[in-house]
Parts: C-alpha cells; structure tokens; sequence
C-alpha cells in the first residue's frame, strides 16, 4: 500500500470535486475499503469542559465574547466531572472522549487539571482528545508526556476567506500550534466547516492546506454551519441571506477529503443533527468513518444516542472497536 500524498495540487482536488457525483463517490468508496472496513465507524463524544467567554471573534462561534448568543462563561469544570462523562460515554460505546475549552490559548495554571483529566480519561482505556486553542511548545509537550492521544485544531476554511471569518488570529497561527502538536508527538485532529458563505474553491483550498501538511491529520471533521443568532455568519442567514451548503455538495467536500487523506479518519461532526438519514448513508458511502454522539457538542445540539443507533440499524453499521489508546501503550510499554 503506498504512504498518503502531501504533494496535491490545487488543480488535482479541484478536478476531483468537479467530477460527476456517482464517479466521485465510487473512487471515495474504493479508496476507504482500501484501509478501513466499510460497515465501522468510530464513535466519539465531546464535552465542553469550559464554555463561552473567549477572546476570539470567530464568527460562527456562540461561545465568543463577542457573540450575543446568550452563552454564558463558566469557568473550568471539576475534573471528576469530567471523568464521570467520560465513564457514562464509554458505557454508550464511545472510544474516544474529545474535551474542549472555550480559550485562545491554555494559562499555563490550567495545566496541571488539564493533565489530570488526561491522564483519568485514558486510564479508563479511552483514547484522548483535547482542543484549548493555540498551544506554546511547553505546553504541547505537557500534554504528550500525559499520554494526549489527539489535539484538535481545526484551520475552520481557506487561507483566502480566513480573515474574514475571524480577525483575532491568522492562518499561520493555527498552522504553527499544528506543527507544536506534531513535533510533540502527539496525533492531529483537525478539519474545517462549510456552509459559511465560501465558494468551491474556498473548500478545495482548506482541504488543499490539509492534504499538503508534512504529515496527514489523523482526523479530519468536517462541519456543516449550525448558525447561532447573536453571532456572525448565525445573524447573515437571514439578513443578508448567506446560502447554505446542501447535501450533494456536502458529500462531495467528504469524498475529496477521503481521496486526498486516504488514512485519515473522516468525522462528520457539527451539522449532522440536521442532516437525513439518506444524506448521512452517502456521506458514509463516501469515506466518512467517524461521528460525534451524544445529544450535544459543545453547546451545538447533536443527533443522539438513539437516533444514531437506529441508523446504525437501518445501515448495518457497527462502531469500531479501538486501539489500544497512546497514553495507556506509553504507562504499559514503561512498566515492562
């Protein structure tokens, strides 16, 4: 089996997307069964462990600042809290627990309960995934040395529409906290969102900043605009209008990043709550492995436990079963 590309060009992904549907999907479908079992996918849950007041002006974000979205601060959670979540999301057959907080960037005060909630959530034998915004390189590496299993930063759109979605911090910002999170040997989460306006060629340049990173994010979400009022791209849905990313297009955008990032994990991840269970089976047809359950993402609604295990029925779909999670290889590799 050949080693993933980096070295896609602009041209190449836009080609991709310009194919007809069907031929599309089928090249997408060959490709996973290629590296993963087409009937699994890997179920994951997200809790926020420290929501809204951030100093970030992202415009499709609730929990900023800036936002009157009626989100309220809070300040971080208690880290057996935490590990109730993640105990209660293990028994619904999650294998991986992702944590958010609603920061630019972690106090270095935080990071002792931050590793503490590390270190807890992985003894239960769950993988681990934190998303705190920018890291230092100390900091990265705190979380390597507990045994942080992914870090999710996710670069949100294209270089060109960045600054229009946010002004608070550049492209090269998220790509450098990318690079701490690699160079600390630890695995990278990171996708975009569509449906916030952008054209075409706006999601093949996201998914062309990605799939010519030095090395494929392990996973990639791919979010569709839940839109909040009282934020930006929430409040231009209905003045002006801001047209909405439909289905078709949708798979399309998880198709090419299956293509382009053939051994990555494909999450559908915000929007899914919306989507139809028909829309959901292409979008799985197409590459995409991994989904967020649970009532609710981080303060986004989400599909739930029941409904997701219905289609999961009505699809013949069975979660897959995880690894052994990289924080408890590292305490078991060391105690032999």
């Amino acid at each position: 089996m050949t080693a993933p590309r980096t070295d896609w060009t602009r041209d190449e992904i836009a080609a991709l997307f310009d194919l007809p549907f069907t031929e599309l999907v089928f090249r997408a479908a060959t490709v996973h069964r290629e590296r993963f079992a087409a009937d699994e996918v890997q179920l994951s849950t997200l809790l926020s462990i420290k929501t809204g007041g951030c100093a970030e002006d992202c415009g499709y974000c609730s929990q900023s600042a800036s936002a009157n979205s009626g989100v309220e601060a809070t300040k971080l959670m208690d880290v057996q809290a935490v590990l109730q979540s993640a105990a209660q999301a293990k028994d619904n057959g999650s294998s991986r627990f992702c944590m958010g907080a609603a920061w630019r960037n972690p106090k270095d005060r935080d990071m002792p309960a931050i590793i503490e909630m590390v270190k807890g959530v992985r003894g239960m034998g769950l993988e681990t995934c934190m998303t705190l915004g920018m890291l230092e390189p100390h900091q990265a590496q705190q979380l390597a040395e507990a045994g942080l299993d992914y870090y999710n930063h996710n670069i949100d759109t294209s270089p060109e529409k960045y600054a229009e979605i946010i002004t608070t911090r550049t492209m090269d910002d998220r790509l450098d906290t990318l690079a701490q999170v690699r160079k600390a040997g630890i695995n990278v989460c990171s996708g975009g969102i569509v449906g916030m306006g952008e054209t075409r060629d706006d999601r093949v340049g996201v998914l062309h900043t990605l799939a010519t990173l030095p090395s494929h994010p392990q996973s990639v979400p791919i979010n569709a605009l839940v839109p909040v009022k009282g934020t930006v791209l929430g409040d231009m849905l209905a003045d002006p209008p801001l047209a909405k990313i439909d289905d078709v297009e949708f798979v399309r955008t998880v198709a090419v990043a299956r293509i382009t990032m053939p051994a990555s994990m494909v999450r559908l991840s915000a929007g899914r709550e919306s989507m139809s269970d028909a829309a959901q089976a292409l979008c799985f047809m197409a590459g995409a492995n991994s989904i967020f359950t649970g009532d609710r993402l981080l303060t986004a609604p989400n599909a739930g436990d029941d409904k997701d295990g219905a289609l999961f029925a009505r699809l013949g779909l069975k979660p897959m079963v995880a690894e052994e999670p990289r924080g408890c290889k590292l305490l078991r590799e060391a105690a032999e």
